[in-house]
């Protein structure tokens, strides 16, 4: 298994960090030493049996660690023969627990999570993770990554120690998010569009042409004036700061992890993890084909040809990609959903504002729609991924990869693919899709040729998809802890009811970990994707809400506890495993990282109402465009909505009731078009050509500036660290010296022995005969 052990105490001198000089806070923050001791640093190497007196093996019964311990019994477990019929071979203790021969393997916990073993010998580090990590009480404290390594495997202690520096570093980006949220909140009193949208003088006076065929009255623009007060704090320049901050920020977030985990890689003894790593059971078991090896040119074992590779990759794309079609099927039933539902609350709902209805101020008919249909994607997105999880696992299966890492690195990929369009396919529909291609009232666009494509209120869809990620990621947090938290705790609780040994005053250790509660075969995969899936929503789509990376570290503070929490006392101990890093997570959130530039771009230019703001402030509020003599926003409103000649609907259409109207023959429309009479009527004006230009352009200067940004700082951060590095270095040094010279004592030990029996030999031969 190439298991690294320790050969000697680390020799190298520790450099001091800058936050050293706050050591009085830093203190604050640690766990108690006196009961979580730091754990010694050494240089290890690979254990070999023969050579054990090379190791610094300071107590034998210790030497392996529980974890280690854990993991070798379970090796041999997983491939060991229990029975052989003809060429069939059954091994394996998952055969055994999943053919129902036992109940379960597991290994045990050292003892109770609330109370200190009476046994001298425990170790009791259950009980002082629950004490100084998953207790509420330990909320603010670090966490003592060493002992979570010890206990629970490298693979659980590198999920926490990636959760734990995303939420450090989470904590600035909720800074600069609540600072842009607070400018736009204090400055919506200097928003003047949305004053022009209140005033009964002119939004009051302004009639909007119908949003839907028939049933969909005319309306007057100051029924928006609520949300168009809520839009005025989104949409304001602290959003394009904080777009641009979080740009950087995401870069600097993977840049210093990476780093933190190639430190990590180093003191727990993964850095060369995937040349050691084994075939899986299953794996080896479906080996029956012989083929030569590239590099060794010997025969080798595979489970199949590369024409049934060739299939297999096929089928499993194919199976994936049906699924992702299905999602995005439930995503065009959403739309056709909000299209219809729209006509019905635009007919229910009240069609002028008096200004003294509550309800009647905040739940216009955009609105209402936009609620129910973030509700009911939510819930159909719940439902996919629970039917999905069985499919990907059947498809992995399906596929064999070799190794535990590829097998796992495989499932991530199908999972994300999945859930990336499950979770953010609604969004990228409101902000990149909604109200772009609606045509004018005379000729609309049709969705499926029957349904009238959804409109933005005046203001933009921006408010809305501000509206679908609170929604989101609100609902998805409290779900996740509604599961993560009474779940087991209920099942737990129904599992001790039904115990073997009730009657019994003292139950065995085995039984109260067999009614705990299993980890699942995916293991961590949910905890990571909750997490990324967070990450998404962060820096995605960051433009629309910047109060999202504080929603993030809040809910972050808690998930670190609860998964703690979760771990040492309502799951059965997992068998530990390795892990060199968090596998495929990384790619992905790289892949996140550069899509996000261009989302949030798109976001500012196209959903967002700035950039036509921007050109109206600076272009058309003066002349020759505009008739102010100097730069301002009054006037904004009336100037970028047209006007449309209420006799120039099509006759079908005409059935729109006119209440409402007073002595109005004309309505206005989103839209920058001619106004009728002019001799293009209808077409696209100026303005129009303006405000496109002027988005192309903010997207192609902001997405240059914030990758040269980004190419910068990850050229200019290093992935290693100079002191992990000089570490490395000296461990292969001290390594290869040491069992040198060892190599050498023997050599020399052995031709001691060997050149003393040679002069016994030739001294009996020299002796005379008499003797």
């Amino acid at each position: 298994m190439h298991i690294k052990l320790p050969l000697k105490p680390n020799d190298l001198k520790t450099r001091l960090s800058a936050f050293d000089s706050f050591n009085w806070f830093t203190k604050f923050l640690q766990v108690d030493e006196t009961l979580i001791k730091p754990e010694q640093e050494f240089f290890t190497a690979p254990f070999e049996k023969d050579r054990m007196n090379d190791f610094y093996i300071h107590d034998r019964d210790a030497f392996f660690n529980p974890a280690t311990r854990s993991r070798i019994v379970y090796f041999i477990l997983c491939r060991v023969k229990y029975q052989v019929t003809g060429n069939i071979s059954k091994f394996g203790i998952k055969k055994l627990v999943s053919s129902g021969i036992y109940k379960a393997a597991f290994p045990l916990h050292d003892c109770q999570f609330n109370h200190q073993s009476e046994d001298p010998s425990c170790p009791n580090e259950r009980y002082l993770l629950y004490r100084e990590w998953a207790h509420p009480r330990s909320l603010y404290k670090k966490q003592p990554l060493d002992l979570i390594r010890k206990y629970y495997g490298e693979k659980i202690g590198i999920y926490f120690a990636w959760l734990g520096y995303y939420t450090q570093m989470l904590l600035l980006a909720a800074v600069v998010g609540v600072a842009c949220f607070l400018y736009g909140y204090f400055n919506q009193d200097n928003c003047t569009w949305s004053k022009e949208v209140c005033n009964p003088d002119i939004g009051g006076n302004i009639i909007m042409c119908p949003q839907c065929d028939r049933l969909c009255p005319f309306w007057k623009l100051n029924i928006t004036c609520e949300s168009s007060k809520k839009l005025c704090i989104f949409d304001s320049f602290g959003t394009l700061v904080f777009a641009v901050f979080m740009g950087v920020w995401v870069t600097l977030f993977l840049e210093f992890w990476k780093r933190r985990q190639a430190e990590l890689e180093y003191e727990w003894d993964t850095v060369e993890l995937q040349q050691e790593e084994q075939p899986r059971p299953e794996y080896e078991a479906r080996c029956t084909h012989v083929e030569i090896n590239e590099i060794t040119q010997e025969e080798e074992r595979v489970p199949f040809t590369t024409w049934g590779k060739c299939i297999r990759v096929a089928l499993c794309a194919s199976a994936v990609l049906f699924w992702i079609l299905l999602i995005i099927a439930s995503v065009i039933g959403i739309i056709v959903y909000r299209l219809s539902v729209f006509i019905v609350f635009s007919a229910q709902l009240p069609k002028h504002f008096n200004g003294t209805d509550p309800i009647q101020k905040y739940l216009t008919p955009q609105t209402a729609t936009s609620i129910t249909a973030s509700i009911i994607s939510f819930i159909i997105i719940m439902i996919l991924n629970t039917i999905y999880e069985k499919v990907a696992i059947m498809i992995t299966n399906f596929e064999l990869p070799r190794t535990q890492t590829d097998y796992e690195n495989s499932l991530t990929m199908k999972m994300f693919l999945f859930q990336f369009v499950n979770y953010y396919s609604s969004c990228f529909y409101i902000a990149f899709f909604k109200g772009k291609f609606v045509g004018y009232p005379g000729d609309p666009v049709y969705w499926l040729g029957k349904y009238r494509n959804e409109e933005c209120e005046p203001g933009g869809c921006l408010l809305e998809l501000t509206t679908q990620l609170t929604i989101i990621m609100g609902g998805k947090a409290i779900w996740n802890n509604i599961q993560e938290v009474l779940l087991p705790w209920i099942m737990n609780l129904i599992r001790r009811y039904h115990r073997v040994s009730g009657s019994e005053k003292i139950t065995p250790r085995w039984e109260q970990d067999y009614h705990l509660q299993p980890m699942g075969k995916l293991g961590l995969f949910y905890e990571y994707l909750e997490m990324i899936i967070q990450f998404g929503f962060v820096t995605l789509f960051v433009a629309s809400f910047p109060l999202a990376p504080l929603l993030a570290l809040v809910n972050n503070i808690l998930e670190i506890r609860v998964d703690a929490w979760k771990m040492t006392t309502q799951y059965r101990r997992m068998v530990p495993q390795k892990a060199q890093d968090i596998g495929a997570w990384q790619p992905i959130m790289q892949g996140i990282a550069i899509l996000a530039v261009v989302t949030n771009a798109m976001i500012i230019a196209f959903t967002s109402d700035m950039i036509p703001r921007l050109v109206y402030y600076w272009s058309f509020s003066v002349p020759p465009y505009g008739e102010h003599t100097h730069y301002t926003m009054d006037g904004y409103i009336n100037n970028t909505l047209s006007i449309f000649n209420i006799m120039d609907f099509k006759s079908e259409r005409r059935e729109n009731p006119y209440s409402g109207l007073g002595n109005h023959t004309t309505c206005r429309y989103r839209d920058f078009r001619y106004p009728p009479g002019h001799p293009q009527e209808y077409k696209h004006n100026i303005y129009y050509w303006h405000v496109i230009a002027s988005k192309l352009a903010f997207i192609i200067v902001m997405e240059h500036v914030i990758y040269s940004v980004k190419f910068f700082i990850s050229y200019a951060i290093p992935d290693v660290s100079k002191s992990t590095k000089s570490k490395i270095k000296r461990e292969k040094y001290l390594t290869q010296k040491l069992l040198r010279e060892n190599h050498l004592k023997d050599v020399t030990k052995n031709m001691g022995v060997i050149a003393e029996k040679m002069m016994g030999v030739v001294d009996n031969n020299l002796r005379p005969k008499s003797e």
